[in-house]
């Protein structure tokens, strides 16, 4: 594995692959690499003959200046790891070769963006993330891009920006990866204590409850979102948000039918944590003609 840290370089680099027409995929990332990272690497790695990794903790989509301080890295680890699952490219560009000085230009999705992670972290976010991916999407040239569904919002947006601007890449979005005891992995679950930990399992804990009230026939989601909210009390977190949400919009539901988004965000101790599960029921109108499918 190569590691690369210009737009230059790493596109010399690809030169040769691209002109003998072999498939290239990128796995965008932050770094601090776990299992649900090198599980979209393998995904890349059994669909793509070039594989590249981007590792940069990009500045742009954080509020708090402490935050982005915090967040964790090690690229020495990260590329042992990259290495070991096969990945042809490393490339950890500066903040200064991704944004140079004068560099002028947001990219913004509206819509998908304003609701859930945007409503509390802000339209800068999602500004910063789609900026971000539509220049790690320009610097490499991928065929396909691979993204986690635990950041379920993100990869709606991402998938709408690559459609709006007719970008030539197939965005593929894998499973969520979760740790035995439930917890989705994430770079930040590195800062919970033991006891922070036990609290953070009440995230998937209550999107299981809400799950659990739909598999026995609830389909008001407000009474299913109580299910959740218990769980989280029992925890004691408040969460930001614990909504039902159409799976395709981000719209809050009337009713669950069909594909529908339980989505969770809170702190917990002093770190903000994420999740959500894809929940489906067969459509009232499939099920009351006969013409569902299981």
């Amino acid at each position: 594995m190569r590691t690369v840290r210009t737009v230059a370089e790493l596109r010399a680099e690809l030169a040769t692959s691209r002109r003998a027409g072999l498939t290239i995929g990128l796995v965008p990332t932050m770094g601090a690499f776990h299992e649900g990272h090198l599980s979209l690497m393998r995904r890349a790695r059994t669909q793509c003959e070039v594989v590249v990794v981007s590792l940069f903790v990009n500045p742009a989509q954080f509020n708090d200046t402490a935050d982005l301080e915090r967040y964790p890295r090690d690229e020495r680890h990260d590329a042992q790891l990259a290495a070991d699952v096969g990945v042809d490219y490393l490339f950890a560009p500066s903040p200064a070769e991704v944004y140079p000085p004068g560099f002028a230009t947001t990219v913004s999705v509206r819509g998908l963006t304003e609701t859930l992670e945007g409503r509390h972290r802000g339209s800068r976010h999602f500004d910063g993330v789609t900026t971000v991916v539509t220049k790690l999407l320009n610097m490499v040239g991928p065929d396909v891009a691979y993204f986690g569904r635990k950041d379920a919002q993100q990869a709606l947006v991402i998938g709408r920006l690559v459609r709006d601007l007719d970008m030539p890449v197939r965005i593929e979005v894998c499973p969520t990866v979760r740790d035995r005891d439930g917890l989705a992995l994430s770079s930040r679950n590195a800062a919970l204590r033991d006891a922070d930990r036990e609290a953070a399992l009440s995230l998937s804990r209550a999107l299981h409850a809400v799950q659990e009230a739909v598999a026995a026939g609830e389909r008001d989601p407000d009474a299913a979102r109580r299910r959740g909210w218990e769980e989280l009390q029992t925890a004691e977190v408040e969460p930001d948000y614990l909504e039902l949400v159409s799976a395709d919009s981000l719209a809050p539901v009337q009713r669950i039918d069909g594909d529908v988004l339980a989505v969770v965000a809170g702190r917990v101790g002093a770190t903000r944590l994420i999740d959500n599960t894809l929940i489906h029921v067969l459509p009232a109108a499939a099920a009351s003609t006969g013409n569902g499918r299981p």
